[in-house]
Order: structure tokens, then sequence, then C-alpha cells
């Protein structure tokens, strides 16, 4: 495998399935992932706890599948602490010992509001997992703030209090402008953030369902890449212009040092195979030209 410079680490994000179908699309694509040498596949959690199940057993087959490690999403939202410790403990027993450790949304509408007897928030989360074993324990980062932050300053607090809390990283919101990763970097380290901080990318299988996640999350898409889509009637065509925007986005990264990347796959493999393919190449080619210049 390659070193130095020119590596590269990857992870991917599934969710459950909800359909035999869905569940053999899974494993087709986490084992599509498996050359790729992935550091951990995902698994999102169901709003107020709803879906443990099915985490479970994605994540489950997904580990299987890309022969690396699994890491299941955990959510306080709409749970006391004594049902969120137990899936934990549930997670642990088997044999699962990454958290990805989020607040989550409530099922309710309106502002979010914690359970009585639950975690109040993701840092208290974080602490509580910590007290039942030492697991690796990734969290959420917002390069453009999350949407109940009244300011990116208090957001970049709760970053911190996340991570002081005995977290080892934090992946980012998805986010289609490098700019506003390579200035939230800087923010961080301003502030004295020196844990990871992984961006968080989103292959565009569907320009109008992307910017409909978007709106959800109050994230930005930028546009210039809605104008690129513009004309484009086939297919095939869409997905050589969503493997080329995702591909130059994280190509510019990796220019500014970024070496890991979270992918956000929707359970598909293809855009993010040949993504993660033609960035491999991209670093090698980096790294090529930072050895000769040393050299002279």
């Amino acid at each position: 495998m390659p070193t130095g410079l020119d590596r590269l680490d990857f992870s991917f994000e599934f969710f459950p399935p909800k359909t035999e179908a869905g569940w053999r699309g899974i494993s087709r694509a986490a084992a599509a992932f498996k050359p790729l040498d992935p550091e951990f596949c995902s698994v999102t959690y169901g709003a107020g706890g709803s879906n443990q199940t099915g985490t479970l057993d994605a994540v489950l087959a997904v580990q299987k599948a890309s022969g690396s490690p699994g890491a299941a999403h955990l959510t306080a939202a709409g749970q006391s602490r004594e049902a969120v410790d137990a899936a934990a403990q549930t997670f642990l027993d088997h044999g699962i010992g990454r958290i990805v450790a989020l607040r989550g949304d409530s099922r309710d509408e309106g502002p979010y509001r914690p359970h009585a007897e639950g975690y109040a928030n993701a840092a208290e989360l974080v602490a509580g997992l910590k007290k039942i074993h030492d697991f690796d324990i990734s969290v959420a980062a917002y390069p453009e703030k999350h949407p109940d932050s009244p300011t990116p300053e208090a957001d970049l607090e709760n970053l911190k209090a996340k991570l002081d809390a005995g977290a080892d990283r934090a992946i980012t919101q998805f986010f289609f402008d490098a700019d506003s990763f390579l200035r939230y970097r800087d923010r961080l380290a301003a502030a004295g953030v020196y844990k990871p901080v992984i961006p968080g990318i989103l292959p565009i299988r569907d320009i109008e369902q992307v910017q409909r996640f978007a709106a959800q999350c109050e994230a930005v898409v930028p546009p210039m890449v809605v104008a690129a889509y513009e004309g484009l009637e086939q297919v095939e065509d869409r997905r050589k212009r969503s493997v080329d925007l995702a591909h130059e986005l994280c190509a510019r990264l990796v220019r500014h040092g970024v070496r890991s990347f979270h992918f956000y796959t929707l359970n598909k493999s293809d855009l993010t195979v040949e993504i993660c393919k033609r960035l491999a190449g991209t670093a090698e080619s980096e790294a090529a030209v930072a050895a000769a210049s040393a050299a002279r």
C-alpha cells in the first residue's frame, strides 16, 4: 500500500436497507470498497433510536463484506441514558468498538428537546460512552454551521466540547466548496483544535435530491455546481460530471494536505469507487512532484 504523502485513507457511510434487495445491494457495495482498504465503514441510526436492530445488522454485513472495521451510529435523541447505554453495550457485545456519536434529531417537529432522562447533547453522549468502554468515537462537524447553532463561534465551541469529552475525530457534513472546508480548518487550528477533522463527501447521484438534502441541513450547493448539470440529458453524462466534480473537490483538498475522506455512499459504490481510484492517482502524482522538488 502507498505510504507517506501518497497514502490516502477512505471511510464510507451506509444506511440500513428496508428490503431484501437492499440488503443484497449494501453487501455488494461494501465488497466493492474492499480493494480500497477502508479505515472503517459506518451505518446510520434511526431518528429517536428507531432503527437500532437495522444498524447492528447492517454494520455486521458491511464489516464482513468490506473486510474493514464497522462503526455504528448512535444518537441521544428520544432515548434515556439507560437505553443509549444498552444500545452501546449491544454493539460492543457484537465486537463493534467504533461509534459515530451524534445528538440526533427528535421525531417531533419544532426545536430540539432532549429526552428528560437522556444525554442532553453529543458531548454528554461521548463522555457517557467512554465510561462504558474506550470506544473509538467519531462526531459530526459543520463547516457551514449546524442549523441549530446561533453562531459559527457557538458551533465551533460545541465541536470542541465533543472532542474534549473524548471523541477521536470529527467527520464533516457534506459540502461542495473546498474553500469552505479549508477556511473551517483554519478556524479550528486557530481555536486549538488539533484532532482530525475529516471532510465528508457526497457524490451527486441526483442534483435535485442533493438540493433537498442540503436545504434540510442548511448546507450550500453553489450555483456553479447546479449549473454543471444543466443540459445533461444522458445518465452517463451526469454520472461523468458527478465523478469529475467530486474528484476536483477532493483533489484540491489533497493539494492542501488532506489525506482522509469520508464518503456518503447512499448504499451505492460505483461513483465513489471511481472517485477514490482517481484520487489515489492524484495523490501519487502530488507525492512524485513533492519528491522531485525536494531532490533539487
